[in-house]
């Protein structure tokens, strides 16, 4: 018992750097684009850069991982986020930093990519939903405090630390990390080309929808989103009746496999898609400060962190395609409510009480939807199967993030379309969950 706990003691440290490394930086980019001397629209190039890097190599490090072992690609990542945090630390200017972004963006993904094979080798699969639990404890608190943490640092000090606060994170999980479990590696050559052609479906389509975005030039993105669905075609045509294949087609066909990983992708559409619409709409339909702003978002992931120990321990006895579809739904109320709100300030019970209840549905929803991907897989997948996972939640991010642009361009993104767009994703979301019904 010992061992095990000094081993999820690794794992919890690897996934706070995760959270907190990802969220922190956004705080910081007006900051650094005055201090580097850039545009702020060429700042936000540092968190694009990171999140697109890190969709592109998830897939294929989770291959990597089943073909060296789980542990080593895991610490090796780790070892690459701290020399690349140093690199971000003593960047002179923004093509270092971005480079050294990159880097980062590396090594979080060999992390991310087998953190949830550990972990199933870390918890009996009795109790593999309270370890969730335990893991969107984590993944809840390091969102609710990064912003505060990272304020905190511009305060006292440069922005040069906000890249090295989740450093010691890495270090601490490194120190204890020779209690992780150590499955041997599976003896099978490496699909490079297959992981080429991964990160050119993604980088490609994922990159021309974010120069779509922000204005760019269809002579620009059009070339870029065909050489996307070129590089889709060839990949999904390469993978088809592979062994273990890099993209989880033999996962994908699986009925409870496939509806779970659909309805996580929805969640977090919806999620991004009405967070980020909050600042706009708080800020210009009610006046509120930064401060109160920040106050009231914190209700969601703050309540989360309640109800997900408990919605991890149900889902190791109860249905957790019935916990999942109860919580969308109750997401789904929360984003309605939101959307009926007046359009004078109606005091911040009626703010945050929604956000408390969204809080409790996604709170039910994560731990056992990914209990419910997870175990779909044969533990010889399960790298492949916690990757999807974090596969359909940048996915999920990055689609949420342009619907929330599409609908600031047509001048519906500061009233109530994003909750009513985020309320009918939910939906959808809880009738997946809800087929899932068995499981």
């Amino acid at each position: 018992m010992p061992r095990r706990l000094w081993a999820i003691g690794a794992i919890s440290f690897g996934t706070a750097l995760l959270v907190l490394d990802n969220a922190i930086a956004t705080i910081a980019l007006p900051t650094i684009a005055e201090a580097l001397d850039v545009p702020q629209a060429s700042a936000v190039t540092i968190v694009t850069v990171y999140q697109l890097v890190l969709l592109m190599a998830l897939l294929p490090f989770s291959a990597l991982g089943d073909r060296i072992g789980h542990k080593r690609l895991y610490q090796s990542g780790q070892i690459t986020f701290v020399l690349a945090s140093l690199l971000c630390f003593f960047a002179v200017n923004l093509p270092m930093l971005l480079a050294a972004r990159a880097a980062q963006a590396l090594g979080v993904a060999a992390v991310l990519a087998v953190s949830a094979a550990l972990l199933r080798r870390i918890y009996p699969s009795a109790a593999l939903g309270r370890g969730l639990g335990l893991n969107s404890i984590i993944i809840g608190s390091a969102a609710a405090f990064a912003p505060t943490v990272g304020g905190l640092i511009l305060a006292l000090g440069s922005w040069r630390w906000v890249f090295l606060a989740a450093a010691p994170f890495a270090v601490l999980s490194l120190a204890i990390g020779r209690f992780l479990p150590a499955p041997p590696p599976a003896r099978k050559d490496y699909d490079l080309a297959g992981a080429a052609l991964c990160a050119l479906m993604f980088g490609a389509l994922i990159g021309a929808l974010e120069l779509h975005v922000h204005g760019s030039a269809m002579s620009l993105t059009a070339p870029l989103a065909l050489a996307g669905l070129v590089g889709t075609w060839l990949f999904v045509r390469r993978e088809r009746g592979r062994e273990a294949p890099i993209l989880p087609i033999d996962l994908l066909s699986k009925p409870a496999f496939a509806l779970a990983t659909t309805s996580a992708l929805l969640s977090f559409v919806a999620s991004i898609a009405f967070t980020l619409s909050l600042p706009f709409r708080l800020g210009s339909a009610y006046a509120l400060s930064p401060a109160e702003i920040g106050a009231v978002m914190a209700a969601w992931p703050l309540t989360m962190m309640i109800v997900a120990p408990f919605a991890g321990y149900l889902s190791d006895r109860a249905p957790k395609g019935l916990l999942g579809g109860l919580g969308m739904i109750l997401c789904c109320v929360a984003f309605l409510l939101m959307s009926r709100l007046p359009t004078t300030f109606p005091g911040f019970g009626l703010l945050i009480g929604p956000l408390m209840l969204g809080g409790v549905g996604s709170g039910l929803f994560l731990a056992p939807n990914s209990h419910l991907i997870l175990s779909s897989a044969p533990s010889s997948r399960s790298a492949s199967a916690g990757a999807m996972i974090s596969t359909t939640r940048l996915l999920g991010s990055a689609l949420g993030a342009t619907v929330l642009a599409a609908l600031l361009a047509s001048g519906l993104g500061h009233g109530p379309g994003p909750a009513l767009v985020a309320a009918a994703c939910a939906a959808v979301a809880a009738a997946c969950s809800f087929a899932n019904l068995k499981a």
